[in-house]
């Protein structure tokens, strides 16, 4: 998984009913994109992540 500042990482819901979380990636603390990431989310608040397999990234250049 390789994000760049400006990204947006996405958390999907693991249960029924269970909203995904979109956050922007605001800084990339790995090596050559690597997680782990510090990103903000919709509310505001911000975390330091390193997204498992319910993740993915949206490319700023890609996003649907």
């Amino acid at each position: 998984m390789r994000a760049t500042v400006g990204d947006q990482l996405v958390q999907h819901g693991r249960v029924v009913g269970q909203h995904d979380k979109v956050a922007e990636i605001v800084e990339v603390m790995g090596q050559k994109g690597d997680p782990p990431y510090r990103v903000r989310f919709e509310d505001g608040h911000e975390a330091v992540c390193s997204p498992g397999p319910d993740s993915e990234i949206r490319h700023r250049n890609r996003q649907r």
